[in-house]
């Protein structure tokens, strides 16, 4: 078999395996399989060993170098090197392209009941039917091709919205938190209810809000009331009793913390007494003995004791020194005692009396200041166990407080909870009400003589909503031949579709599912005339065509609307560039007429 340099395949051919099984109508047979994806042969190239392959595939197989034909080795015929694929060693079959083509299809798409041949399925049908499922470019979820704006207009948790406040653009499923953060958000202040007031100046505003309400001044010691800043002193003269309970209570426990150690200080107190007593009655013990050994003779030595002390005493007169005396010595028994004594002088006694009176004095002072710590500790106790009493019963109405305010709360839940099924509810209302609107515009616009006329406004933006991808394509109301005639519409691609993209404006005609279509004749075969309007009447621009009866887009529609059918290259865009009579006050005027003649 001889070989041939083949012709480069177009992006469409190099881009696509074959075609898959499910679409052929009747009987597969072999030779219509490419060997390689064993679908279906799209472009079939033929090999030196004269198997076939899609354009696709064989490119895809050379790609890495020259390849043995599996093909070949399946059969046990493999021969080289008539069995190695390579470039160049192929040609494209047309003869069994032209066979491939004009088998007989049907769409594999659920729902869809388009029939036709391959070639017309490669053309007008593939990658273009309505309910073919598609995943969505945003969120991933997979659609009906037809869904697609629909999804993306309303449904896409991932679609970028506007700010209707701040202007600024969010995802959908962001909408809560812009809310929390947007400063231009409307809040309703607490105290005077003023509505609207932007988050930014919320603070601004609560500064100077006579009606809105701030803890009580009071609130440090105890008082958890809010008042309203007008009322503030109102509250203060009325509550007057409480706040000095409070006080009281606050300065109480205050003065508690710093007198902790008190208990212990009259525990050493009472020591301190009775270490005094046990000195006293050691005292009064020596005071005794030292009067009784004063009657008889003192024991030697005693006299040279006492001839000192008269000695240190005959300077001048002055108060007698409070001079203690030590112990009386303890002697052995084996010692031998003398037993003359002298008399005890005047002047040790008189100190001893002076001492002894000094240390009685002492312990009724600190008796006093006993009895004195025990009465104060008496009315702090009395002071305690009434502001026990007021706390007990601050308690009891903190607790009271505190249902009361649960219950509060429930009721609030409850009430939020219904002013947002309100909410929803309105919001599904205003929808309905939009969708009427529109109805009704459309209604309005409506026509049924077969004649037209598409008023476009706001054309600079919508072309360049059209530029960024957001709303490339429009829709124009329905319009029919006559009250029970055809319904149809116009679709306009503001910066073109297809092969008029970024360069034409495309205009394309719809025929749409009406509910008189069981009583017209199909498939719809009346020229169509479209029209962009010259808005000084001079130079239209025109373009007309007559229906191909073959192409599925003028079959009786079996959905919403049949696939659009018309100019994609109807007007070069840079006639609406710069100054021209098509566009004035930013609209333009669409016209399309539909020949009657038949009907």
């Amino acid at each position: 078999m001889a070989t041939q340099e083949p012709s480069p395949p177009s992006s469409m051919e190099s881009n696509k395996p074959g075609f898959p099984k499910k679409i052929l109508g009747n009987k597969l047979e072999d030779k219509h399989l490419c060997n390689c994806c064993h679908n279906i042969l799209r472009r079939p190239f033929q090999a030196q060993c004269g198997h076939r392959f899609c354009s696709y595939c064989f490119n895809r197989t050379v790609s890495n170098g020259p390849q043995k034909c599996n093909a070949c080795i399946k059969e046990d015929i493999f021969e080289d090197p008539t069995s190695i694929l390579k470039q160049g060693c192929a040609f494209p079959d047309n003869a069994v392209r032209r066979e491939v083509e004009n088998l007989p299809a049907v769409c594999i798409n659920e729902s869809c009941t388009w029939k036709g041949s391959i070639k017309e399925y490669e053309m007008n049908h593939e990658g273009k039917c309505e309910f073919m499922i598609i995943p969505c470019p945003s969120c991933k979820e997979r659609i009906r091709f037809n869904e697609q704006e629909r999804h993306n207009e309303r449904e896409c948790p991932e679609r970028t919205l506007n700010c209707k406040y701040c202007k600024e653009p969010f995802h959908f499923k962001n909408i809560k938190a812009h809310d929390e953060i947007c400063p231009k958000y409307p809040m309703i202040c607490e105290g005077c209810a003023k509505k609207k007031i932007p988050r930014e100046k919320y603070v601004d505003h609560i500064k100077f809000c006579s009606k809105f309400r701030t803890p009580c001044r009071f609130h440090v010691v105890g008082c958890d009331m809010s008042v309203e800043k007008e009322k503030i002193h109102d509250h203060e003269r009325a509550y007057a009793y409480e706040h000095l309970n409070l006080l009281l209570h606050y300065i109480m426990g205050m003065k508690v913390s710093m007198e902790g150690l008190q208990p212990q200080g009259l525990e050493v107190a009472g020591h301190k007494l009775v270490e005094l007593q046990q000195s006293l009655k050691e005292l009064e013990a020596r005071v005794s003995q030292l009067s009784t050994t004063s009657s008889g003779p003192p024991v030697q030595g005693a006299a040279a004791a006492a001839a000192s002390s008269s000695s240190s005493s005959s300077g001048p007169p002055g108060p007698p020194a409070s001079v203690p005396l030590p112990p009386p010595p303890t002697l052995p028994p084996t010692l031998s005692v003398s037993t003359s004594f002298t008399p005890l002088p005047s002047s040790v006694g008189a100190a001893l009396e002076l001492q002894l009176h000094s240390e009685k004095t002492k312990v009724a002072e600190l008796g006093r200041r006993c009895t004195e710590l025990e009465v104060k500790a008496g009315t702090f106790e009395n002071v305690v166990c009434v502001l026990n009493r007021e706390v007990e019963r601050f308690a009891t109405t903190m607790e009271a407080s505190n249902r009361q305010h649960k219950l509060d709360q429930d009721k609030i839940e409850a009430l939020s909870n219904k002013v947002r099924q309100l909410e929803r509810t309105v919001g599904l209302k205003d929808l309905t009400v939009a969708e009427m609107e529109g109805r009704l515009r459309e209604m309005s616009a409506t026509t049924f003589d077969g004649v037209f006329i598409w008023r476009i406004s706001d054309f600079a933006k919508k072309r360049q909503d059209a530029i960024a991808g957001r709303a490339p394509a429009m829709f124009s109301p329905a319009f029919y031949t006559s009250k029970y005639g055809y319904k149809m519409c116009l679709r306009i691609y503001l910066n073109g579709d297809g092969t008029g993209r970024g360069s034409h404006l495309s205009l394309f005609f719809v025929v749409m599912r009406g509910l008189s279509d069981a009583l017209l004749k199909w498939p719809f075969n009346q020229k169509v005339t479209l029209m962009l309007l010259d808005q000084s009447n001079r130079e239209h621009i025109i373009d007309a065509f007559r229906p191909d009866v073959t192409s599925s887009s003028f079959q009786r529609p079996v959905s919403e609307m049949n696939i659009a059918s018309g100019c994609p290259l109807f007007c070069p865009l840079s006639k609406l560039d710069g100054k021209n009579t098509y566009i004035r006050d930013d609209t333009i005027f669409i016209k399309a007429i539909v020949d009657l003649t038949g009907l």
